[in-house]
């Protein structure tokens, strides 16, 4: 049934999160399996391809005709898709599996990994260079109802491509809804501090009304965090050592926006004469939208503006 039914059934039989696709002649050498699977960790990216077309990647015992003609094809691929990998027509790469999650394929040809960066655009993708050496004995893949194939891929992905643009929000929309969701969140945090500030202070701990404060305070950060990633950054990786670092960075990110709302306060009050219910207003929301901008770039890792 062709190639990329055969890389998705193998998907379906697969147990584990992360994929590898290659092929068995050993034109693909396995020994850069361990530093793919290791890319995917380290870089925290979603896509890692074995790369022809990278710094120290290369192609052995290739014709001009078959090097023309890979050029073309990745050429209508980068140009013609709006493709960024430096290699989109690779046989080699791996991937994290949730990226494909809901995702219907075509499996028209063998270019699977053209189908997934079209379908996935704005994956986080790396490219790991490699020297693919062509199989010596067997017959080539390329034919004319291979170029045949490739081209009918190659309309259908664009209109896919053109088709999903339309539905998307404009990134002024998606930054604002964000936005939105985190002062949301934001607010809820102040009700859940406040209520657990007063149940630990009251006859149901008795403590000192100080360590309530700090029980509410780190309950409220960590339903904070909790809601922001899975809500407003729709982030739905929660193993423990990714988890926990971001939640390090977001409780760092709350500190830092309190000192600062404090900072500005202080400021406003006692240098500029203005009233305090004023200043508090202004010093909330620059250090609500100041905490949003740095957890949103640096412990979800999401472009600003996209």
């Amino acid at each position: 049934k062709g190639l990329s039914s055969a890389i998705l059934n193998g998907i379906q039989q697969a147990k584990g999160d992360t994929i590898v696709v290659m092929d068995s002649d050993f034109s693909h050498p396995p020994q850069i399996i361990p530093r793919m699977v290791d890319a995917l960790k380290k870089y925290r990216c979603d896509i890692v391809v074995a790369s022809r077309y990278v710094k120290g990647g290369k192609i052995s015992n290739w014709p001009l005709k078959r090097k023309f003609m890979s050029k073309i094809a990745t050429s209508i691929a980068k140009k013609g898709l709006g493709v960024q990998a430096a290699d989109p027509m690779s046989g080699f790469f791996a991937f994290k599996r949730p990226i494909i999650k809901g995702l219907k394929f075509d499996a028209i040809g063998f270019k699977m990994l053209l189908e997934i960066l079209v379908k996935t655009r704005g994956a986080n993708v790396r490219e790991i260079p490699y020297t693919f050496t062509d199989r010596k004995l067997g017959s080539s893949k390329v034919s004319l109802s291979t170029a045949y194939d490739y081209a009918k891929s190659v309309w259908k992905l664009y209109r896919y491509g053109k088709s999903t643009r339309k539905q998307e929000k404009r990134p002024s929309v998606k930054f604002l809804s964000q936005a939105a969701r985190f002062f949301t969140v934001g607010a809820s945090g102040l009700g859940i501090n406040y209520l657990m500030s007063l149940v630990f202070a009251s006859g149901f701990s008795d403590l000192w009304y100080l360590y309530a404060n700090v029980i509410g305070i780190i309950t409220s950060i960590t339903s904070n965090f909790i809601l922001n990633k899975y809500w407003t950054f729709e982030d739905r990786d929660f193993s423990t050592k990714r988890t926990l670092e971001q939640y390090g960075k977001f409780a760092g990110f709350s500190s830092l926006g309190a000192l600062l709302q404090l900072f500005m306060v202080f400021s406003l009050v006692e240098e500029h004469q203005m009233m305090y219910p004023i200043a508090l207003v202004i010093a909330v929301l620059t250090a609500a939208f100041g905490n949003f901008v740095l957890n949103k770039k640096w412990t979800f890792r999401e472009k600003i503006w996209s």
